[in-house]
């Protein structure tokens, strides 16, 4: 089956689905100027990934900061990071009441910003930042970014990025309802993702276990292609979704 009669089949499975879910890796951002964090070009080739262990960040916090302010905060700021097509049709079809939620492991706030309403934030995000000593937590348009690192105004703790550091556990609303979700969807649409992190890469398997459609598109094959994938589409995310957006029955 070439490419188009795969885009052909995807968008006949999505016009009569009733209830798709989204899971999005960092393959969906990519098209957007963020780098991955791992393979060719990823984040980690420059930067060590202690800088993200939890207690690297407690006990040499300076150190971690700086990397941490130049990957999320400096860069973020200085490039135009905005939203891609695939982010903005996956808005459009929530509104429509095609896709109920988006399960996402990444922490860029796009698809937020995007338009859509119900996202389980896997590993967080760095649009906020979270008092590590009262708990508060507050926007990071509201935080200074400078060479130091943040002090909550109301009680003076250390501030930390509201994405999950190695050392952390996922948060258990999000694991909560990504779960629920990918037990009671139809369609499961694979987005930009490996399959390599856990306890992530559970999540396609527990929607396939219980009935669901796998529609996956990547640039490349992945640990669900031969394993769960009903229908595999290698491309760019966002013409991709907008391909299948173009077909669907309205």
């Amino acid at each position: 089956m070439n490419q188009d009669e795969q885009i052909k089949q995807a968008a006949q499975i999505v016009s009569k689905a009733k209830n798709i879910v989204a899971f999005t890796g960092a393959g969906t951002s990519v098209e957007s100027g963020i780098p991955p964090f791992r393979g060719k070009g990823g984040i980690w080739n420059k930067y060590d990934p202690d800088s993200l262990d939890i207690d690297f960040y407690y006990n040499h916090t300076k150190e971690s900061w700086k990397v941490i302010r130049e990957v999320f905060y400096n860069f973020f700021n200085n490039n135009d990071i905005k939203p891609n097509k695939g982010h903005y049709i996956l808005a459009k079809w929530e509104k429509e009441g095609r896709l109920m939620s988006v399960i996402t492991q990444n922490i860029d706030n796009l698809h937020a910003i995007a338009g859509n309403k119900t996202i389980y934030e896997f590993h967080g995000n760095s649009a906020r930042f979270v008092c590590t000593k009262c708990g508060a937590k507050i926007k990071s348009d509201k935080v200074e970014i400078t060479e130091d690192p943040p002090i909550c105004k109301k009680c003076g703790g250390l501030l930390k990025p509201d994405f999950i550091f190695f050392g952390e556990g996922i948060p258990q609303d999000a694991y909560f309802n990504s779960v629920q979700a990918a037990k009671h969807c139809d369609v499961f649409i694979i987005i930009g993702t490996s399959g390599q992190v856990s306890p992530a890469n559970m999540i396609p398997g527990i929607a396939k276990s219980h009935g669901a459609t796998i529609i996956e598109i990547n640039r490349e094959p992945s640990a669900y292609t031969d394993r769960i994938t009903d229908i595999y589409i290698e491309g760019k995310s966002g013409e991709i979704l907008e391909a299948i957006d173009g077909l669907i029955t309205r």
